[in-house]
This record gives structure tokens, C-alpha cells and sequence, in this order.
């Protein structure tokens, strides 16, 4: 059994632990509301973009333009957005895990674009290709951030150096549920619509001023950093709900391991009063 010096010396580093991760609680839980009321603001208006973009290309027909067609090439570009911080739970090896368990990437065929020091650090060291860092943007994303992100990927999509785009971010959901979550950017996907109504809306021909391809190039970027802005604030809060959870769940452990350690002292303690008794008493019966 450890001696009553080495409980309390622990007991004490425990203690302090628990002060720490408190402290770290409470600061999460307030990024938390922040980012949690900017997220829910700025999220009806990106699920209308998207619906929006995803009809229009439902209805625009054959256009040929190389936003919605597959390029040459076999590379695939991979926005990662993880945190620049850890103690976070899961938060990003579970973004990490859906590149490097995906089968559809190899570290020969993809390109990652790393928005967030961890997930940079993590995938490097597995040994894929690192393009572009943009860790910085992830403490206090802006729209602007989005749209220099997507010049380089078009610049790229368009040099023929990538053919396809994903997006990998970690949706928030609620408080307590963050999912990791891909999309694929580009080429544009038509999706399928499905009911009577759609149908009939299906068949609503339309009209582009200016020209289709023109229109297109004009409201593709706005639609991806839409995209990319949007994934940045749910992923803040994600982050600071997940670190929320993981502080939580800390305290809650070193509360427990106090309380044990509290109980092995009092034994320690009780042990060393009755071996001191006991020397007592045989010593007071030796001289007697």
C-alpha cells in the first residue's frame, strides 16, 4: 500500500488538475453560446444557398462547364477542418479517421487542404500530401477566409491539378452531438428530386441573364465559400461543445479519483494509529 505521503502528495496533483479542467469548462461553455448563436443565425441562409444552387442545377439542363463536369485528373483535394487545440475528446481524430479510413483516398491520390493545426499535424505524420495551411483561419473565420480558400481551389480545379473536391467538417448538431461530416464541392452533383411536386417543379424551364456558363461562373464560388464558411462556424462550435464535453467528463473522473484516494488515505491513517497502538501497548506490557 502507498504511504500516507505519496496518497496526499497525488490527492493534492489530482485536486489541482481538477481546478484546471473547471476552468477550462467554463471557458468553453461561453465560446460555446457564442459560437452556438452564430452558427444557428448564419445556418438558414447557407441551407438556402445550397438548396437553392442544387435546384438550379437540377433545372439548368446539359451546361458544359467545368464546374459541373469531372476533370482528367486523379487527384482529389480534401478540405480538412479540425481545431489548432487538442482536449477535445474525439473531436478531430474523428475527422481525421474519415480520410484516412475513406477507400475511395489513398495518400496518392489526394491533396489536403488543412484548416486546423491538429488535423495537419495528425494526417503529416501518416504521410499524406499537405498542399496548403490555413490553420489560422479557424480561431475566427470570415466569410473572406471562405473566399481566398476557394480562388485556390478553383485556380487548382481548373489548372487540371485536382479533378474532384470534398469537404470534411464536423457538423453541429446540438450541444451535446457534433458529427463528422463529408461532402463532395466539386464537380457539382445534380441531385435527383424526388414527389410529384418536385417533378412538375422539374419540368419549370429556366432562363439565365446572363448566359448559362457565365452565370454559373459567377454563382459556383459564391456557393462554395457559402459552403466553406458555413462547415467553419459549425465546426467552432462543434469544437467548443466537444472540449465542453471532454472538461466535463475530466472534472467528473478526478472527482472520483479524489474520493478514492481520499478513502486510501483515511485507511493509510487508520492503519498507522492501530500499528502505533499496538507498539504502545506491547511496549507498556514489556516493562510491565
Amino acid at each position: 500500500m502507498a504511504s500516507m505521503r505519496d496518497i496526499k502528495r497525488r490527492r493534492t496533483s489530482v485536486q489541482s488538475t481538477q481546478q484546471i479542467t473547471k476552468a477550462m469548462k467554463l471557458v468553453s461553455t461561453v465560446k460555446l453560446q457564442k459560437a452556438r448563436t452564430r452558427a444557428e443565425e448564419s445556418k438558414p441562409y447557407f441551407d438556402c444557398m445550397y438548396a437553392t444552387m442544387t435546384s438550379l442545377l437540377a433545372k439548368a439542363g446539359n451546361i458544359n462547364h467545368p464546374y459541373l463536369k469531372a476533370d482528367d485528373s486523379k487527384k482529389k483535394a480534401v478540405i480538412v477542418v479540425t481545431s489548432n487545440r487538442g482536449l477535445a475528446g474525439g473531436y478531430n481524430s474523428n475527422v481525421v479517421k474519415m480520410v484516412t479510413e475513406n477507400e475511395a483516398f489513398t495518400k496518392e491520390n489526394i491533396r489536403i487542404y488543412a484548416i486546423g493545426g491538429k488535423g495537419l499535424e495528425l494526417l503529416k505524420h501518416k504521410g499524406y500530401d499537405i498542399v496548403a495551411d490555413y490553420s489560422e483561419m479557424i480561431e475566427e473565420p470570415s466569410y473572406d477566409d471562405a473566399k481566398s480558400i476557394t480562388k485556390r481551389l478553383l485556380t487548382d480545379f481548373e489548372n487540371g491539378e485536382i479533378g474532384e473536391i470534398y469537404l470534411i467538417y464536423t457538423f453541429f448538431k446540438n450541444t451535446v452531438s457534433h458529427i463528422p461530416t463529408m461532402i463532395k464541392v466539386l464537380p457539382a452533383e445534380v441531385q435527383e428530386e424526388a414527389g410529384e411536386e418536385d417533378a412538375k417543379a422539374q419540368l419549370t424551364p429556366m432562363n439565365f441573364e446572363p448566359e448559362a456558363e457565365e452565370a454559373i461562373s459567377l454563382l459556383v464560388p459564391k456557393y462554395i465559400s457559402s459552403i466553406l464558411y458555413g462547415a467553419f462556424v459549425e465546426a467552432v462550435a462543434s469544437e467548443n461543445g466537444a472540449r465542453m464535453q471532454a472538461m466535463d467528463s475530466a472534472t467528473s473522473n478526478a472527482e472520483e479519483m479524489i474520493d478514492d484516494l481520499e478513502l486510501k488515505y483515511n485507511r493509510a491513517r487508520q492503519g498507522a494509529i492501530t500499528q502505533e497502538l499496538t507498539e504502545i501497548i506491547a511496549g507498556a506490557e514489556a516493562i510491565g
